[in-house]
């Protein structure tokens, strides 16, 4: 595997936090967005392309399998974190890819201190996980229109639906 791949990916805050230091001192405009990301799909390219253009650093925060199994049960993830995580990292518009094993990225989210916090229109900004956050430090929270039907819930019962 490409090791540029290699090294957009994060296993927590710990293993990235100088990175992160390093493009607020260089002032990078830098947008968090997050998902579980099971199976890619357009709609979740469309999402990243549109959130990467709001910045200069697009960091994605993606759900651990165990965190995944907590929000979309036992049958879940399809694809493993490492599988999850090299996908995203390998769009050129990604610039960071952390995982976390919480059920939202609050945490992490107050960590980083994005200058914009990105979501669906299926979220109100104040359901999105460290709206407060962003949005007491002087950030922006953002939410984006969704590809109109997709979804990898569709996706994988029309899989399922195949046998």
């Amino acid at each position: 595997m490409d090791t540029d791949i290699q090294t957009k990916i994060f296993s927590g805050f710990q293993d990235f936090k100088a990175l992160v230091k390093k493009w607020k001192a260089d002032n990078e405009i830098i947008v968090f967005t997050n998902g579980c990301f099971d199976v890619i799909h357009h709609g979740h390219v469309d999402s990243l392309e549109k959130s990467a253009q709001l910045g200069t650093k697009l960091i994605v925060g993606l759900n651990s399998d165990e965190s995944v199994r907590l929000l979309k049960g036992f049958d879940r993830p399809v694809m493993d974190e490492k599988a999850r995580a090299i996908i995203l990292a390998a769009f050129g518009f990604v610039d960071a890819v952390i995982l976390f094993s919480e059920e939202t990225p609050a945490k992490l989210v107050a960590q980083i201190n994005p200058n914009v916090l990105v979501k669906g229109k299926q979220y109100e900004v104040h359901e999105i996980a460290g709206h407060d956050t962003v949005l007491k430090n002087g950030g922006k929270v953002i939410t984006l229109d969704l590809v109109p039907g997709v979804s990898t819930s569709d996706i994988i019962q029309k899989i399922k639906s195949l046998k």
